[in-house]
């Protein structure tokens, strides 16, 4: 090896030995793949909560006054099925409900895919999204504000 490469490798084992080396993962569950969830074919004996994330307007769109909100569940699968029969298919699964700007009113949506809200004037706006069960229940929620710059020309 290179003496560089030898110098290299010293310096790593002591800035790590210094350091403390990081917490070790969790080891997974046998016979799946490390880092990934369960694969969503079979039934699960027990489920974590459901949770959702929810990111900020991706920028360049929001600039052109069009508003992107990209989310995803955890622990449940965005789907288009609804009742309270669903309440037992495993694993889980819901969808969203959307209000914008704490209108009396909110809409559904099973599709999972991107949030696209256009034509809000500008300024300050803000979007509820609330994860819930296929009865309606919401699980859980984000409220994301943004700005919506003075723009011109339609997208």
């Amino acid at each position: 090896m290179p003496a560089f490469g030898k110098l290299a490798l010293t310096a790593a084992v002591l800035l790590t030995a210094a350091c403390g080396a990081p917490p070790a993962a969790p080891a997974p569950p046998p016979g799946t793949a490390v880092g990934w969830p369960p694969a969503p074919v079979v039934p699960l004996p027990s489920q974590p909560p459901p949770s959702l994330v929810v990111d900020a307007p991706l920028p360049d769109q929001l600039a052109m006054g069009l508003v992107v909100l990209r989310y995803r569940a955890e622990n449940l699968r965005i789907v288009p099925v609804y009742g309270p029969a669903a309440l037992d298919v495993s694993p889980r699964i819901g969808h969203i409900h959307v209000t914008v700007d704490d209108a009396a009113w909110h809409w559904a949506d099973g599709s999972g895919e991107p949030l696209i809200i256009q034509s809000l004037p500008a300024g300050p706006h803000k979007v509820w999204i609330g994860l819930a069960d296929p009865t309606h229940k919401i699980l859980d929620e984000k409220t994301v504000n943004f700005v919506v710059p003075v723009h011109s020309g339609h997208h």
